[in-house]
C-alpha cells in the first residue's frame, strides 16, 4: 500500500485491520455494557464505611474491582482502538466520552477506599492477611496505597479531585484530534513531478527521501503549516501542565515531576541524572553529526538532512509479510513460546497495519491485553517500519505474559519498564539483521540505522525530557508557556544536543509543536532509561542464551508485583546505577567507529 493514495477507513482490506470483534462483536453490544456499568457506582459506594471492618468485606471489595476493572478494560480499549482509526468519526469519538465519563464515575465512587485502607490499623491488616489468605494476593497493591500515605487526602478530598480527572483530560483530547483530524497540510511535489501527501504519519518517511530539495520543501511545508497554529498548541501545552500542577500541589508534592514518578516508584534522581549523563556525552553526538555532514557530502547540515539514510542506495523495500517474517526469525533466540505468541498475533490480526484518512497517527500496543493486546501501526514498507512492527509486538508480548501470570490488580507494569520490551525486540532484530549481512553497504545502512535508534532514543528523548521539565518548572513557576517562549527554549535546546556541524533551521524551533509525549505526563524520559536498559538485556541474551532468556520471560512476567528497579534486576539490569546509560552510549561510540571504518 505504499506510495498509494491515503484511502479512507472503509477501503482497508480487512486483513490489514485488528479485529476488535475479540472485544464486543458489535457496537450494540458495546452499548449495552456501557449502560450496565451505569449501576457500578451504586455496587461499590455500597462498601463506603465497610472496608476496615473485617477480612472477608475488604477481601470481596478488592474482588469487584478487578472485575469492573477487568469490564472497564474491555469497554474503553474497544472505545479507543475505534476512535483511532478514524479520529474524524464523531461516532466512536463520542463512545470514547462515554467510557472515560464511565471511568470517572467509577473512580470517583471509589474514591473512599484509599483513605480507607490508609486509616487500617497495622495490626489489624495484619491480621486480615491471616484471617483470608486470599487477601495476600491484593498485598502488593495495599502496600502501593498504604506507601503513599502522606499525599493521600480526605475522602471528600478524593471525590473530589476523582471527579476532576476527566477536565485532566482535556488538554490530551484536544491535542490529539487537532493533531489528527483537523490539522491538514498541502501535499508536497517531489523533482520528478509526482505529488505526495503530507500528514503526520507520512512527514518522516517523506523526509528519508534522497532528494534533498524535497525534504527541505516537506519539513518547510510541514513546520509553516504547523507554524499558523502554533499559539493553539501552545495554550493547550499551557492547560495540560496547569492541571499538573493543580493536581501535585493539591497532593502536597514538590513538584509535578516528582508527583508522576512517585505513582511508578522511580525517585526523580534517575530522571535528572539522566540528563546530566547525556550532557557528558555529548561529544559523541556531534560526532556522529560530523559524521553525516561528511558521509551525505554537503557543506552545511540542517535539520532536514537528519533522517536520510547515510547509505541512501541501499534502502530496500520490505512488504509487510517480508517484515513479519524476519521478525519472527530475529526473535528466536526467545525461544519457541514467545515465537508462538508473536506468530498467533500475526494471524489473529491483533494489528491495524496500514495509515488511512483519520487514522490516529505514529504507532502503539494497547493498554488493554485482554483477551488479548491490540497494536495500531502505520506501515510504510521500509526498514523503519519493520523496526516499529518488532517495537510494537514487543510491548504487546510483554502485556500479555503480564496478564497471563499476574493477577488482575499486579497484571499492568509501570511505564518506566514500559519501553524495554519493545526497545529489546529492536536490538535483537539489529543484531540478527547484521549477524546475516556481510555487504559492506549493506552493513554501513543498517548501521546507520542503529546511530539513528542511539540519536533518535537516548539523545533526542533526553532533549524532549529536559524541554518538558522546564515546561513543568516554568509552570510551578506560574510562568506561562506562550509560543514564543517555547519556541525560543527549543531551539537553543536543539543546538545544544546536535552541536556547531548542525543548522538550525527556524521550522525546528516549533518542533515541541508536533510531539503527543508532552500530554503524557513525563514519559519520554523513559525512552532513553529503557534503551538503556534493553541494550543490557539484549547483549546478555545473546551472550548467555538460555539463563538469560529465563530469567527476561520472569522479567515480562513480572508485572507490577514488585518496584520496577527490581523487576529490572531480575532480568539482570541495575537502572539505580548509572552503568547501563554509559555502556549505551559506550557502544554508541563503537558503532561510530565502525561505521567511519567502512565508509
Amino acid at each position: 500500500m505504499t506510495n498509494q493514495k491515503i484511502p479512507v477507513r472503509g477501503d482497508v482490506p480487512e486483513a490489514f485491520t485488528w479485529n476488535l470483534k475479540d472485544l464486543f462483536a458489535s457496537d450494540e453490544l458495546w452499548q449495552k455494557e456501557y449502560e450496565a456499568l451505569k449501576d457500578v457506582p451504586a455496587k461499590i459506594s455500597a462498601y463506603q464505611g465497610t472496608l476496615g471492618r473485617d477480612a472477608k468485606t475488604l477481601l470481596e471489595y478488592w474482588k469487584l474491582q478487578d472485575e469492573v476493572s477487568l469490564r472497564l478494560e474491555r469497554m474503553y480499549g474497544y472505545a479507543s482502538c475505534k476512535s483511532d482509526e478514524d479520529t474524524g468519526n464523531n461516532v466512536y469519538q463520542d463512545m470514547r466520552g462515554k467510557a472515560m465519563s464511565t471511568y470517572v464515575a467509577i473512580s470517583s465512587a471509589s474514591a473512599f477506599a484509599t483513605p480507607e485502607i490508609m486509616a487500617i490499623p497495622e495490626d489489624t491488616l495484619d491480621g486480615f492477611y491471616v484471617q483470608q489468605p486470599e487477601l495476600e494476593e491484593y498485598r502488593r497493591s495495599i502496600y502501593q496505597i498504604r506507601r503513599r500515605s502522606q499525599h493521600i487526602l480526605s475522602k471528600e478530598a478524593e471525590t473530589l479531585l476523582a471527579a476532576a480527572g476527566e477536565m485532566a483530560e482535556a488538554p490530551n483530547d484536544i491535542g490529539s484530534v487537532f493533531r489528527n483530524a483537523d490539522l491538514h497540510f498541502p501535499p508536497v511535489t517531489d523533482g520528478e513531478g509526482v505529488s505526495h501527501p503530507l500528514t503526520n504519519g507520512s512527514f518522516v518517511p517523506l523526509l528519508e527521501s534522497a532528494d534533498r530539495d524535497f525534504r527541505r520543501r516537506v519539513f518547510e511545508t510541514y513546520y509553516n503549516r504547523l507554524g499558523e497554529y502554533k499559539n493553539t498548541v501552545a495554550a493547550t501545552l499551557n492547560a495540560q501542565f496547569k492541571q499538573l500542577c493543580f493536581f501535585a500541589n493539591a497532593r502536597g508534592y514538590s513538584g509535578t515531576l516528582e508527583a508522576s514518578l512517585d505513582r511508578t516508584e522511580v525517585p526523580a534522581s534517575v530522571y535528572l541524572n539522566l540528563i546530566e549523563a547525556v550532557h557528558a556525552n555529548l561529544d559523541k553526538m556531534y560526532r556522529y553529526v560530523s559524521l553525516r555532514k561528511r558521509l551525505l557530502g554537503v557543506e552545511t547540515l540542517h535539520m532536514y538532512d537528519v533522517y536520510t539514510p547515510i547509505v541512501a542506495d541501499a534502502a530496500e523495500v520490505i512488504p509487510f509479510e517480508q517484515a513479519k517474517q524476519t521478525v519472527l526469525e530475529a526473535l528466536q533466540v526467545l525461544g519457541e513460546d514467545y515465537v508462538r505468541m508473536l506468530r498467533e498475533g500475526f494471524e489473529s490480526r491483533w494489528i491495524d497495519v496500514y495509515e488511512n484518512v483519520g487514522k490516529r497517527g505514529g504507532a502503539y500496543s494497547s493498554g488493554s491485553s485482554r483477551p488479548h493486546p491490540y497494536v495500531l501501526l502505520n506501515h510504510k514498507d521500509n526498514l523503519d517500519s519493520q523496526f516499529t512492527l518488532a517495537h510494537e509486538m514487543g510491548h504487546a508480548l510483554h502485556s500479555y505474559l503480564s496478564c497471563k501470570h499476574q493477577n488482575v490488580s499486579n497484571s499492568d507494569y509501570v511505564i518506566f519498564v514500559a519501553e524495554v520490551a519493545s526497545t529489546c525486540n529492536e536490538i535483537l532484530l539489529m543484531q540478527h539483521l547484521l549477524k546475516k549481512t556481510t555487504e559492506k553497504r549493506q552493513r554501513a545502512y543498517l548501521i546507520n540505522h542503529f546511530l539513528d535508534q542511539f540519536k533518535g532514543t537516548v539523545y533526542r528523548q533526553t532533549m524532549f525530557a529536559e524541554f518538558e521539565l522546564e515546561m513543568g518548572r516554568m509552570a510551578e513557576r506560574g510562568e506561562s508557556l506562550t509560543a514564543d517562549v517555547l519556541c525560543e527554549k527549543y531551539r537553543a535546546l536543539n543546538a545544544l544536543y546536535f552541536g556547531p556541524d548542525m543548522v538550525t533551521d527556524d521550522g525546528i524551533a516549533l518542533e515541541w509543536a508536533r510531539i503527543p509525549h508532552f500530554f503524557y505526563d513525563y514519559y519520554v524520559f523513559q525512552y532513553a532509561t529503557g534503551f538503556s536498559a534493553a541494550v543490557a538485556i539484549a547483549a546478555r541474551i545473546l551472550k548467555e542464551g538460555a539463563p538469560a532468556v529465563d530469567d527476561y520471560k520472569r522479567f515480562l512476567s513480572g508485572g507490577c508485583s514488585t518496584d520496577p528497579i527490581s523487576l529490572l534486576k531480575i532480568a539482570g539490569v541495575d537502572m539505580s546505577s548509572p552503568q547501563p546509560v554509559n555502556d549505551a552510549l559506550k557502544l554508541f561510540d563503537e558503532l561510530i567507529k565502525e561505521m567511519e571504518d567502512i565508509v
